[in-house]
């Protein structure tokens, strides 16, 4: 197979500089020219770009997807709403590996193009789902399923990451990474509110039959962000590799056997237990997370006797302010890694989790007000996957019938409203502050672990794997709440939750000393605060 190189660049030579322009470096240093160093990172900065593209494309929907569906296919029950939820991450957990492979043998371009295109046109197809004159609600899922198999470019954005930077410039640049990726998920609901104003009519343009609602303008400004994404690419972005040391790598891929120190590479092997137990973490990571998102709507629904429009504005307001609170631990633990290293910031993080959920847990006396007026088809006998999923929204997110109040309050057919105590708002807003902070930490220091553990050799592959976890995760994880929550309700969900929590501590500690950098593991460099 081919290998593609790096373009030999002109210009007089300096030390490596640092992303603060400083050189850290000796004379007797591998020496990077000013030209190279400054289209490294703005290649990099290309990539932060794409990744907070891509998060904006996947948030800027998500609130609008069930009412969208009741729009377009009329009949829609709750339980078909499951699917198209899961439909994205099952589509990312499918192409990241994909895409991770590819990346490693051929130019990057290539995936983050395709994956891009596939993304601007499943956009356009939700656009369109209320074209056909039947099965509309199977299109959804697809574009869905393409929207997220799209996104399976995270794992090119990182993979190109963690092998154009240094082992010293690594930390900051997979925490600018996530910051990013951050900002697009906060901003997209925030586009999705201003779209709003256009309603739910909108205006139709007949030439090629697109309505632009309150529901396709959205993606529909998701897919103008793609082809802006693509243009930058092509315009901007070049490929560049070098090793833990800083050192320019003229091959940009996994064939690289003419270069003696990448041969050396493939002869010291990874350290299979430290990738196996990083996708572990990262899994259970992503998964808590995921049922925090989960649950956060219908558990203030059911404490606080809150209608759905009050659930979803003041969730959203929280949720705003936990993603603010995010992007500066990004950049906190920027500073704070250089002092103490990747895995105590991953412990601590994974503490703070802990005392979240655990403050979280049903504490007090007093129960929550009982919503007595009947709700129709609710049944919660099933436990297959859509029927787990579709008892939990037909409880807790059935929209109001224009004749009629809607209930709040703890459905009577949730049987642990009879006996589960409230969770008083300090609590819930305690665990939400704590929680998204410990996410953020956890997250970014999974992701400079993997990459430090895996080397400088190309991550694709492993990038893939690890970015597939994080999808399952997705999946799994409104498949868990929905199931305890609606059956046991709040305090076995987060009392599972913390045993999940003290058990991957127990694992970061079994395997502390192996989550080291490929480098420091074989003697190359010596190992400062990890």
């Amino acid at each position: 197979m081919a290998v593609a190189h790096v373009d030999p660049v002109e210009g007089l030579e300096a030390p490596l500089l640092t992303p603060n322009g400083e050189t850290d470096r000796s004379p007797n240093d591998i020496m990077e020219t000013l030209q190279h160093y400054n289209s490294r990172w703005r290649s990099i900065r290309i990539m932060y770009l794409t990744m907070f593209f891509s998060s904006v494309g996947f948030s800027i929907v998500i609130m609008s997807i069930w009412p969208y569906l009741q729009q377009v296919y009329k009949t829609a029950d709750a339980s078909f709403l499951g699917w198209i939820i899961a439909a994205y991450s099952i589509g990312q957990m499918i192409a990241s590996p994909f895409f991770g492979v590819w990346s490693n043998y051929r130019p990057r371009r290539e995936p983050l193009v395709v994956s891009t295109s596939i993304s601007v046109a499943a956009n356009c197809l939700y656009a369109y789902v209320h074209l056909p004159a039947s099965h509309n609600k199977y299109y959804m899922v697809v574009a869905r399923a393409l929207v997220g198999f799209g996104a399976g470019n995270f794992t090119v954005v990182r993979s190109y990451v963690a092998g154009a930077t240094s082992l010293t410039e690594r930390t900051g640049a997979m925490a600018n990474t996530s910051a990013c990726q951050a900002v697009g998920f906060i901003l997209g609901p925030v586009f999705q509110t201003l779209f709003t104003l256009i309603g739910e009519k909108g205006v139709t343009w007949k030439i090629i039959k697109l309505q632009v609602n309150m529901y396709t303008a959205p993606v529909l400004f998701g897919a103008l962000l793609g082809i802006i994404n693509i243009v930058l690419i092509f315009a901007v972005f070049r490929e560049h590799r070098v090793d833990d040391s800083g050192r320019p790598y003229r091959s940009i891929n996994f064939e690289a056997e003419e270069n003696d120190e990448a041969g050396e590479d493939n002869q010291e092997s990874i350290d299979l237990v430290a990738v196996v137990s990083a996708n572990i973490l990262f899994f259970v990571i992503l998964f808590i997370f995921a049922v925090f998102e989960t649950i956060a709507t219908p558990l203030t629904m059911d404490m606080y006797s809150w209608t759905r429009k009050q659930a979803v504005f003041i969730n959203g307001l929280i949720l705003g302010a936990i993603g603010i609170e995010s992007v500066f631990a990004f950049l906190g633990v920027k500073i704070l890694s250089k002092k103490t290293g990747e895995r105590a910031i991953l412990y601590g993080g994974l503490v703070i989790i802990l005392i979240g959920f655990f403050i979280l847990l049903p504490w007090g006396k007093k129960l929550p007000n009982i919503q007595w007026e009947e709700i129709k088809n609710n049944s919660i006998t099933t436990t297959a996957f859509t029927g787990n999923l579709a008892s939990f929204w037909r409880v807790q997110m059935q929209l109001p019938s224009n004749n009629s109040t809607e209930a709040t309050g703890c459905p009577m057919v949730q049987s642990w409203c009879l006996h589960t105590p409230v969770i008083s708002l300090g609590q819930y807003i305690t665990a939400d502050i704590l929680i998204g902070l410990g996410y953020p930490v956890c997250n970014v220091m999974s992701y400079t672990l993997y990459s430090k553990i895996l080397g400088p050799r190309p991550q694709g592959i492993y990038m893939g794997w690890l970015t597939a976890c994080g999808s399952g995760a997705r999946i799994l994880g409104p498949v868990f709440v929905s199931q305890l929550y609606t059956h046991l309700g709040p305090r076995w969900a987060f009392s599972l939750i913390c045993g999940i929590v003290v058990l991957s501590l127990l694992l970061l500690e079994v395997v502390y000393k192996r989550l080291v950098a490929f480098s420091v593991r074989y003697g190359r460099l010596q190992e400062q605060s990890c």
